[in-house]
């Protein structure tokens, strides 16, 4: 049966949301109005109306999907935010934790009592509430513990003894297994009986008596072969499989490689765990993603865009102090060459082009190593060719774009050695990013770091000191 909500387009999403906050401000202002009147049984008026206003609100909520409710939550500020929530019909809570960001549900959450968390819980799969885990409060989790039976307890404690990006995490146990001994025809009347398939099922999965992997059944070879024919003459025994605790990104990267729809999770012994889905990949590619361009502009986790400032601003502490740190240690810098620049003004105007333009390069240069590290493409074997290929571009701009500020210094100050001084800065401080850029990344990746974080502000300050020191160390030997 087709979904009676699905999805809607992105402008109809957006509609739905002016409607909610349309609703949100007409109740919030006529009470407003009705408070600043006085009239017989005010309080009884109040009362009506507020449900009147609860009443159409939830009407328009009950017509909505989970994700789309999931959205309209994270649009709006906290108080509305609890005020809608509190309206959404109970068997969608659960789902609409699971949609909403790390940050929206920790509010939800913290909104919910112990009953409301079993509820909305007890109506999700096992590798579902194993994704809100590690939200739930400790009692929330035991009491969902002791509920499940034996299978799934079993199932929920072995994906949570996982790290997070790990396969375990990913995968579900929504699949179908089979044997090979049997007819194709008998695995039609099983899928009938069965009745409905799990999502983004495109292939069942062949297995022995003691659940070890022994290949997959493609649902179009099913299909597609006479009913006689065995399971075992049909089926791929080459089949695509990952282990409980491979790294989520090389699952993403093989799905991508191999266009794959669902693969297996075995554990050591190729015993037959779970799947791995193609919506699951896609929804760790986007939060991945998310939380790479966070960390490049230096906060620490995702922010609800709502949440206080106290909180928010100790966010964002830790790499501005960084920054700050760093900033200033490029006045030093700076104040070693003060008689320099006293001699000289016009160093103080033309020194910030050569450390921007630096960190430009060492930005360009850290990005297309940190894309290389995610895809794996780099190993020791290449890092040293790598390293004179950006040497050998740095080289090549600085020498081309160094004799460009080179010919604009000379042209603004009629000074050759100025212009020789802007030329020789800007090549080295290209040299200096080039190095950098490749440094930096690979040696936080080598200490199990994320290359991603944090290396764009210590590329800044690096080609900012070294900018600063070189220009006016070739200044001072050059011109005084």
């Amino acid at each position: 049966m087709a979904d009676p909500n699905p999805p809607p387009p992105e402008e109809t999403l957006k509609h739905h949301l002016e409607e909610v906050i349309t609703l949100l401000n007409k109740q919030k202002l006529e009470e407003t109005v009705l408070q600043q009147r006085a009239m017989p049984r005010q309080e009884l008026v109040e009362t009506l109306l507020h449900k009147r206003h609860q009443a159409a609100l939830k009407q328009k909520l009950d017509q909505l999907h989970a994700a789309d409710i999931a959205y309209i939550l994270e649009a709006l500020p906290l108080e509305q935010r609890l005020q809608v929530w509190n309206l959404v019909k109970s068997e969608l809570d659960g789902q609409i934790l699971l949609d909403v960001s790390d940050a929206v549900r920790e509010t939800l959450i913290s909104d919910m009592d112990t009953e409301e968390l079993l509820s909305a819980t007890g109506l999700l799969d096992t590798d579902e509430i194993a994704d809100l885990a590690p939200d739930l409060p400790e009692e929330v989790l035991q009491e969902l513990l002791e509920k499940l039976n034996d299978q799934n307890r079993k199932r929920l404690q072995s994906v949570l003894s996982y790290e997070e990006d790990t396969v375990a995490a990913l995968m579900d146990f929504g699949m179908v297994t089979i044997r090979e001994d049997i007819s194709l025809g008998v695995v039609l009347r099983y899928l009938r009986r069965r009745g409905d398939l799990p999502e983004h099922t495109d292939k069942l999965f062949v297995v022995d008596e003691h659940n070890v992997l022994k290949g997959a059944l493609p649902l179009k070879r099913l299909l597609t072969n006479p009913p006689e024919k065995p399971v075992s003459e049909i089926m791929s025994k080459e089949v695509v499989s990952f282990h409980l605790d491979d790294d989520a990104e090389e699952a993403a990267r093989a799905f991508e490689r191999y266009d794959l729809l669902s693969a297996p999770v075995v554990d050591r012994e190729s015993k037959l765990q779970g799947r791995i889905g193609v919506d699951a990949i896609v929804d760790y590619i986007r939060r991945k993603s998310d939380e790479e361009m966070l960390s490049q502009a230096g906060l620490l986790e995702e922010e609800d865009i709502f949440s206080g400032v106290w909180k928010s601003a100790q966010n964002r502490w830790f790499w501005l102090a960084i920054n700050l740190v760093t900033a200033f240690l490029s006045t030093r810098v700076i104040g070693l060459f003060e008689d320099t620049i006293v001699k000289v003004v016009a160093l103080a105007s033309l020194m910030p082009i050569v450390a921007g333009i630096g960190g430009n390069t060492g930005n360009q240069t850290s990005m297309m190593i940190v894309r290389s590290i995610a895809l794996g493409v780099i190993n020791p074997s290449n890092i040293k060719r790598l390293f004179f290929k950006e040497l050998a571009i740095g080289f090549l701009n600085g020498t081309v774009w160094g004799s460009v500020l080179g010919l604009i210094a000379y042209l603004l100050y009629q000074d050759v050695e100025l212009g020789l001084v802007m030329m020789g800065a800007t090549l080295l401080n290209l040299l200096v990013a080039a190095m950098m850029g490749i440094t930096v990344p690979l040696v936080r990746d080598r200490l199990g770091l994320d290359p991603a974080i944090g290396t764009s502000v210590l590329l800044t300050a690096m080609t900012d000191g070294m900018g600063f020191f070189i220009f006016l160390g070739l200044a001072t030997l050059i011109l005084l």
